[in-house]
């Protein structure tokens, strides 16, 4: 039997910090082992908000397959593609927004959201912002995938997707499956400050960074406001360190630490320094490939060429059904150049 299809893109706006690996890439390097995945760098869908510096969006783009690859996603297990080289999307995006009713998507929760977060730093009274959703569907369906894997949070803006999959099915016939939530466990990672995590806070642990740039950030972490001194027993439920511990300490020096904060025998300085020690170990093999990657830079755009080939050969499958659905094609004019 074939493996069940699943499509995700991430946007290029910055390096990549732990937070992306917990929230999104673990699930990924587990999922190219058992679906076909088609994983892509979502630089139009950057241009919605960052639509005044694409120079930056191009930068970032390499650097994100890098953090990608070093990190674990495989480009011979899955298909690494770049979002804006593969022209069907744009085409098919068109043919969904005249269909897409205009409430649809002023009622879209992220729509809202970042417009209330971002208004008075940046316009985003414009076409592409109010009509990403579109694209997104676009992004989705042109590969016509069963699965696409999300968060609770971002099950808004799959049903979106299906809406349009379910209307244009509606009105030209069957073509596009209405794709299911994949739901994955994703493990939230407070920011060194106790927020999300964000390179905006400047609260983030990235992937690329060495030890040495680490230890400071590491050593400054926000613990248990109530631990005072370290004879003041702790509560780890109540330490900004202790989610990191969960997710990259061992077992056995997690129950260590935990005994050693609640019964004052273990500081909050000794705690940070067996976190250092402990992302060490999780980084190391992350940075060696990142390294052997860097050594040959045009490897990136290698792993980019082969995967929009592969990409686009199933772009173009599907644009050409729905053109059909649509009318659109005209054998006629073959004919006649033909002649």
């Amino acid at each position: 039997m074939q493996p069940q299809r699943i499509v995700s893109g991430m946007r290029p706006t910055g390096p990549l910090h732990l937070g992306h690996y917990f929230g999104v890439l673990v699930n990924w390097i587990q999922l190219q082992k058992e679906y076909e995945c088609f994983f892509f760098v979502a630089d139009w869908h950057a241009l919605t908000s960052e639509y005044a510096a694409p120079a930056r969006i191009r930068g970032f783009v390499p650097e994100l397959v890098l953090d990608w690859v070093a990190a674990g996603l495989d480009p011979a297990k899955c298909t690494i593609f770049l979002q804006s080289q593969i022209k069907e999307h744009a085409e098919l995006q068109l043919l969904f927004s005249m269909f897409t009713p205009l409430g649809w998507l002023e009622r879209n929760p992220t729509y809202k959201e970042v417009k209330g977060e971002l208004e008075g730093s940046k316009d985003l009274s414009t076409h592409g912002f109010l009509g990403y959703p579109v694209l997104m569907a676009s992004d989705i369906l042109i590969y016509r995938p069963q699965l696409v894997p999300v968060g609770q949070d971002q099950l808004p803006h799959l049903e979106l997707t299906r809406e349009i999959a379910r209307r244009f099915n509606f009105l030209y016939g069957p073509l596009f499956p209405e794709p299911q939530a994949k739901l994955t466990e994703t493990q939230k990672l407070p920011g060194l400050d106790g927020r999300k995590m964000s390179k905006s806070y400047g609260n983030a642990v990235y992937l690329s960074e060495s030890l040495e740039q680490v230890t400071p950030k590491v050593m400054s972490m926000l613990t248990d406001t109530n631990r005072m001194r370290k004879k003041d027993p702790g509560n780890p439920d109540h330490c900004n360190l202790f989610p990191y511990h969960l997710l990259i300490t061992e077992e056995q020096e997690r129950a260590e630490i935990t005994a050693g904060c609640t019964q004052s025998s273990l500081g909050c300085v000794d705690c940070k320094k067996m976190l250092l020690q402990s992302l060490e170990r999780f980084l190391a093999p992350i940075q060696e490939r990142r390294k052997k990657l860097e050594a040959r830079p045009d490897q990136i755009w290698e792993i980019l060429s082969a995967g929009n080939r592969r990409a686009r050969e199933q772009a173009v499958k599907t644009l050409a059904l729905a053109r059909g659905k649509l009318n659109l094609e005209y054998p006629e004019l073959a004919r006649s150049r033909g002649k």
